[in-house]
């Protein structure tokens, strides 16, 4: 891994969540490459990562290549129109009145999840006074995700509209274009099997879009993933049925991008040493409890620096613990090549995305510092962004 001395060092806070910036770029230009081969617009999933005062590495108002962003939420279409600029989309279950009516005044596309909700909030859409690209999110009953909590395709799944629930001339009320989205961090096979289902089931529907937006889940900034296959899809798709491609890969733009600092606090025993951490699975990190999800670790020791391994591999094994009174709150167990040490530090890889956006203070554990290294210069510069502290806790409540 690179920037490894300085996290490591005194200037970086802990706990700390700490951007990437040099992989920041390197993921944008990958997906400017991917537009630049099909025309395709690729926006940012505020959902997956929300990192603000970074955004003039990707938003293409700050000359960085994506169109703009999608959002699950009015704040994160607020938050994507005042800072990242360029096209916001919005996408929820469910809409409220009130979310609707401000919405738009803030979102060039909103895609609703019922036939429904699309004929209740038209007419707000139509008296908006300003263009608004309206849409319906499918269901392509194909299913690509191994995690049922995170496959939109799931059995039951309340997420897009199914088939045979879709009234043949819908699209001649207004509607502008559809969304699926099928994936959770995969390659572009899981992407063309989905294209195809999505293809056979919807034809008629999708000869009367202007746009078609895939969705994310798509990994495309990983070292093992088809971008060539992807492109010729995205192409196909677009010169098939005339439309303006969109994409939100999430993850993707901000995969292994991203550092969490943290410190050893205590050593325990019982079945084996129980190492306990300044932060928590379940505040700081909890795609490791919901996926399950058991991030990379890097560490200094004796012989330099150094991965942990698995409990059975390593030399050392232990169980790492979070720091709030959930009984759970763990980070699973792990091998190292010697036994730790209070005050050790300890790097967490690929914390960039999700897990900063999905921290909590429960317990009033205070979140961890957010700061940027980048090493563009030709040696490595941390920043700090933000230190949380009580009153961020307190705002939360009344």
């Amino acid at each position: 891994m690179a920037h490894e001395n300085i996290l490591l060092g005194a200037s970086v806070p802990s706990p700390c969540f700490v951007v990437d910036m040099d992989r920041l770029r390197r993921n944008a230009a990958i997906l400017a490459s991917v537009q630049e081969r099909t025309g395709a617009r690729i926006l940012l999933a505020l959902k997956g990562y929300a990192c603000w005062k970074t955004f003039d590495i990707l938003s293409r108002a700050a000359a960085g290549p994506l169109w703009g962003t999608c959002a699950s939420s009015v704040d994160e279409a607020r938050l994507g129109r005042e800072e990242f600029g360029g096209e916001v989309h919005a996408f929820a279950a469910a809409w409220t009145e009130e979310e609707m009516r401000e919405l738009a005044t803030i979102a060039d596309s909103l895609t609703f999840n019922s036939v429904r909700q699309w004929r209740q909030f038209r007419p707000i859409l139509e008296a908006a006074g300003r263009p608004i690209e309206a849409g319906l999110r499918i269901n392509p009953e194909h299913s690509e995700g191994t995690v049922p909590m995170y496959d939109p395709c799931s059995p039951g799944s309340r997420l897009g509209i199914r088939r045979r629930h879709l009234p043949d001339g819908i699209m001649d009320e207004g509607l502008s274009g559809l969304h699926f989205h099928t994936l959770c961090e995969q390659n572009s096979d899981a992407f063309a099997r989905t294209a195809d289902a999505v293809e056979a089931n919807f034809a008629p529907f999708l000869a009367k879009c202007r746009w078609l937006n895939v969705g994310g889940g798509h990994h495309i900034t990983r070292d093992d993933y088809d971008l060539d296959l992807l492109c010729s899809r995205l192409k196909a798709l677009s010169e098939r049925w005339g439309v303006q491609v969109y994409v939100e890969p999430g993850e993707a733009v901000a995969l292994n991008a991203g550092y969490l600092v943290a410190t050893v606090l205590d050593i325990t025993e019982a079945d084996m040493p129980l190492v306990q951490l300044d932060i928590s699975a379940a505040c700081h990190t909890p795609d490791v409890l919901e996926m399950p999800y058991r991030p990379g670790i890097v560490y200094e020791s004796g012989a330099g620096l150094r991965k942990a391994v698995s409990a059975e591999e390593g030399a050392w094994r232990c169980r790492l613990g979070g720091k709030s009174c959930l009984a759970g709150d763990s980070f699973g167990e792990y091998g190292f090549d010697g036994p730790l040490a209070v005050g050790q530090r300890l790097i967490f890889q690929d914390m960039a995305i999700y897990s900063m956006v999905k921290t909590t203070t429960f317990n009033g554990l205070r979140l961890p510092s957010i700061g940027t290294v980048d090493g563009s210069g030709g040696s490595d510069v941390f920043t700090l962004l933000h230190v949380f502290g009580y009153e961020d806790f307190r705002s939360r409540l009344a």
